[in-house]
């Protein structure tokens, strides 16, 4: 038998005013990217920026749909249309926020698992990681440099990649 231990790093800042003002304007374009969110179900937005290396912006929402499954998150929605129409050009950052008046957020949601699967993938598909800061709004960020500390259990079988 074999223990092994798995360590999961990330930072916690206070509020959006303790990051760089690169990070700051991500968080920001995550909250913007909110008001294109469809939920009329959940009443539960979602917001995703992504920062790609050319610096262009690329923004989504969640979508949802009353068959529940039919609908996307906010982050799935993002690093689909990257793959859809800019893969040349790597994803260096994603931010993601939420906001429901049905009660408040104390601190940064997270990613589901389909999401940081996908977001592993992503940081696969381009050899380079993927840094992710959670936003809550009027509160914490929690930045975490890679998916691999989100999801140490990714799933990737080498086997199904189709050689160059």
């Amino acid at each position: 038998m074999k223990q092994h231990d798995i360590k999961v790093s990330f930072k916690e800042y206070d509020n959006i005013t303790e990051l760089k003002p690169a990070d700051q304007n991500l968080c920001a374009e995550a909250v913007n990217a909110m008001a294109t969110s469809h939920s009329p179900y959940s009443k539960f937005r979602v917001g995703a920026a992504l920062q790609l290396q050319s610096g262009k912006i690329i923004h989504a929402s969640n979508q949802e749909n009353v068959a529940y499954p039919s609908g996307l998150c906010a982050e799935r929605v993002a690093l689909f249309h990257w793959g859809a129409g800019h893969a040349d050009d790597p994803v260096v950052s994603m931010a993601v926020t939420a906001h429901t008046d049905d009660f408040p957020l104390l601190k940064p949601v997270t990613s589901c698992g389909a999401c940081l699967q996908v977001m592993a993938e992503v940081e696969k598909r381009q050899n380079s990681p993927l840094r992710v800061l959670l936003y809550c709004i009027d509160g914490p960020v929690w930045v975490i440099n890679d998916v691999k500390s989100m999801m140490p259990f990714m799933f990737f079988e080498e086997r199904l990649v189709q050689p160059v």
